[in-house]
């Protein structure tokens, strides 16, 4: 089944290993095959933007399947998500959905798996912050004189 993609102008998709970059202009492609590859710019992280424990399990995802060879990111993958189960338990549910992907050789669906786990991620510190406002980082202290 082939997959239809609008790019905006200057948007880039990876397929299989090459990075296409679209001119000015909207563009649809087309895309026939199996088992290629493809990630829209917008589903893209780079190590730079992975900088959380929650991106870095996802960009080792991300290496896994644009990889020829997904199995050489298994150690840095599980490191991760052993990591973040040790510090938070209750993400097990979502790190057991992508191992199992992962280990099914479904690398998209764990991709997807891997931004729940994100947002996740992200639920779990807007319950903090909102919970444990931001001190006074100035210091003001009144004095008695």
């Amino acid at each position: 089944m082939a997959l239809k993609v609008e790019l905006k102008p200057h948007e880039r998709i990876i397929v299989g290993n090459c990075v296409i970059t679209n001119t000015d202009q909207r563009a649809r492609l087309l895309i026939d095959g199996d088992n290629v590859p493809i990630l829209r710019e917008r589903d893209i992280l780079t190590p730079e933007t992975a900088n959380t424990p929650a991106k870095l399990v996802y960009l080792a995802v991300q290496l896994m399947y644009i990889s020829p060879d997904p199995q050489s990111q298994h150690g840095t993958y599980f490191n991760l998500v052993r990591d973040i189960v040790t510090a938070v338990p209750s993400a097990w549910p979502i790190i057991e959905g992508i191992n199992n992907n992962i280990m099914s050789g479904d690398l998209y669906r764990a991709l997807k798996d891997a931004r729940k786990l994100i947002a996740y991620e992200d639920k779990l510190r807007d319950q903090y912050e909102a919970t444990h406002p931001k001190s006074d980082v100035k210091g003001n202290v009144s004095s008695a004189a």
